[in-house]
């Protein structure tokens, strides 16, 4: 049969047990004594076994109640347990968060986003997966991460997707280099005729420029393909090429003592966003996190 057992009445049996009285009990578990005897008899039902012995003058412990004591008083701490980590990862004293965001945002805003939040939140473990816009909305997916900060992609849709601003293309090149001393501003289809480093086709900046040469029906072919920002920095800088990069991407090489020139309308520029999965909710520290990062992107766009 089935036999609903809580908290209440594990406080109440132990109660009775601790001081051999129903009247002491009942005062401190806060009922009546008749409610306390109706309780303690709907517990004895329950178990199939009586677990006290009454006389008019005492209230003792039998065999079976002794083995229900020990066991309720470990089952009553195991719940006061859970529940205060419950309460510890509500109020954000107690949890984890992990986070996909793409190598530019995982270099750049993002330490300065875990600074402001473990200042604030100091028990609260945060993870970092720097990776390519593919695998973070893979991570998000597979629950691996419990949100991404990476640039838009429709063919996710099973994922929802949350604009937070945009990130304008320029070019960059050697300050020795012809386009450099340019005065005209540069359509990004005019800087072709010049060898380019860029990255894979996987790869979220390499997608947006293939899509705005396509735009203008030329097919976008870099010299080099290359897999991180810092290795575009060095190769660019020994003039093996020119590139395209967002800015938030310029700014990590920008020490290589680069020319940076805007391009011309129409401006490529890539939307980034909080990509999270549909349904389902993330914990408090995520979710403080999520707010966090909102703001942190906002205001990163209206520096800009």
């Amino acid at each position: 049969m089935d036999f609903n057992l809580s908290a209440k009445d594990l406080r109440a049996f132990l109660a009775v047990a601790r001081t051999c009285s129903f009247s002491q009990a009942a005062q401190q578990v806060h009922l009546s004594q008749s409610a306390l005897s109706t309780l303690i008899q709907r517990l004895e039902d329950g178990v199939g076994a009586r677990l006290f012995e009454r006389t008019t003058r005492s209230v003792g412990l039998t065999a079976a109640g002794e083995a229900f004591a020990e066991r309720a008083q470990r089952l009553l701490g195991e719940i006061e347990h859970t529940l205060a980590d419950v309460r510890d990862v509500v109020s954000l004293r107690r949890g984890q968060v992990a986070v996909a965001a793409l190598p530019s945002l995982a270099a750049g805003v993002v330490p300065r986003l875990f600074q402001a939040f473990q200042a604030r939140y100091p028990a609260i473990r945060l993870h970092l997966i720097d990776t390519l816009s593919g695998p973070a909305f893979d991570l998000v997916r597979q629950g691996r991460v419990d949100f991404a900060l990476t640039a838009a992609d429709p063919a996710h849709e099973d994922l929802l997707y949350e604009p937070l601003t945009a990130d304008a293309f320029v070019l960059l090149c050697p300050t020795s280099h012809p386009l450099a001393r340019r005065r005209s501003r540069l359509g990004f289809t005019d800087t072709l005729v010049w060898p380019h480093v860029s990255m894979p086709r996987t790869a979220s900046v390499r997608q947006y420029l293939d899509a705005a040469a396509l735009e203008k029906g030329v097919s976008f072919l870099p010299r080099y393909e290359v897999d991180h920002i810092a290795t575009i920095g060095a190769m660019v800088a020994c003039g093996l090429g020119v590139t395209a990069l967002p800015s938030m991407a310029a700014e990590l090489i920008a020490h290589h003592g680069l020319a940076v020139r805007e391009l011309r309308p129409p401006t490529i520029r890539r939307s980034l966003g909080l990509v999270r999965p549909r349904g389902g909710e993330l914990s408090p520290a995520a979710l403080a996190l999520c707010d966090m990062a909102r703001d942190s992107l906002g205001t990163q766009m209206q520096t800009r």
